[in-house]
């Protein structure tokens, strides 16, 4: 992904059981307290003088570094779930199913992280975020990279959204890129097929690019998977995977809305939307449409 140019690791020694064992028998047993140079292995690790310098809020209101922080949590929690279910894409198209659940259980852990950044957000009155709002300008987390990678990944693609990116080196490129690759849908729905499920070839062989309509012949693939629901049938368990992360994705941008409508009403956005009417048709979305339709036949 890219980053800025100063993103190299800073050296710090590599450790091992025995060393470890050797500090302990040094220390007795309690926390290094000594340690040479300006810095800690720590802060070394971490960056963590970096990170803890970037909050450089500019309302000077008290509240704004609550608003500041929990935009960049939910960054790194979008780059983390990124990681994990590019990961799980890899295993899907290897067909090794235990490696992608894995990913999942991770992706819906930080699914449910991402969720409570909410309840902290909620905490903000209409006066506190009135108080810095024009500071943002017409800044909006609708402009997220990250953000719109996971929606690509997920099969959520809309080439119109790219545009706002289209100055920013480095990002456009990797945003089309991910524009025209499958998504983890398109490879699971290849999964379908390699293992004897009918689908149409329209399905399979597409522009990646096009938003992804609903096909008729994956939802019965679909119902002939959910037909055989025991635990040894993982194309089951892959699919009950897979709702579990678009439920997660519904509460995420439900609480979102609810959020927004609860500080600002029904004021417009700061990124150009109607504010709450843009949110309401974007919870209408769904990922995995046969993975819903399905369960009325069932």
């Amino acid at each position: 992904m890219t980053g800025s140019p100063n993103t190299t690791p800073r050296l710090i020694e590599r450790s091992s059981d025995e060393a470890r064992s050797a500090t302990v028998a040094r220390t007795g047993g309690t926390p290094l307290l000594e340690l040479p140079g300006g810095s800690t292995p720590y802060i070394d690790y971490e960056s963590i003088d970096v990170l803890l310098n970037l909050q450089q809020t500019r309302s000077g209101a008290h509240d704004e570094m609550a608003f500041y922080i929990m935009g960049q949590v939910k960054e790194l929690l979008f780059k983390l779930m990124r990681h994990e279910l590019l990961a799980a894409q890899r295993h899907i198209r290897a067909d090794h199913l235990p490696g992608a659940f894995e990913a999942f259980r991770r992706v819906v852990r930080i699914q449910e992280l991402l969720v409570s950044t909410w309840d902290v957000l909620g905490t903000l009155t209409p006066a506190q975020f009135n108080a810095f709002r024009d500071h943002l300008g017409t800044a909006s987390g609708f402009q997220s990279y990250m953000y719109r990678h996971l929606e690509f990944l997920l099969g959520n693609k809309v080439r119109a959204l790219l545009n706002p990116h289209r100055g920013v080196a480095g990002v456009y490129q990797e945003l089309e890129e991910a524009l025209h690759a499958p998504s983890l849908y398109d490879d699971v729905i290849g999964l379908l097929a390699a293992r004897g499920h009918k689908v149409d070839a329209e399905a399979l062989d597409r522009d990646w690019s096009q938003a992804y309509a609903a096909n008729d012949s994956v939802e019965q693939a679909w119902f002939e998977v959910y037909g055989d629901p025991a635990p040894g049938n993982d194309l089951h368990q892959l699919g009950e995977a897979l709702m579990d992360i678009a439920d997660r994705f519904q509460q995420w941008r439900y609480r979102h809305l609810i959020t927004v409508e609860r500080i600002i009403g029904y004021k417009p956005g700061t990124g150009g939307t109607s504010g709450s009417g843009w949110l309401r048709k974007i919870v209408e979305h769904q990922f995995f449409p046969e993975l819903w339709a399905v369960r009325t036949r069932l």
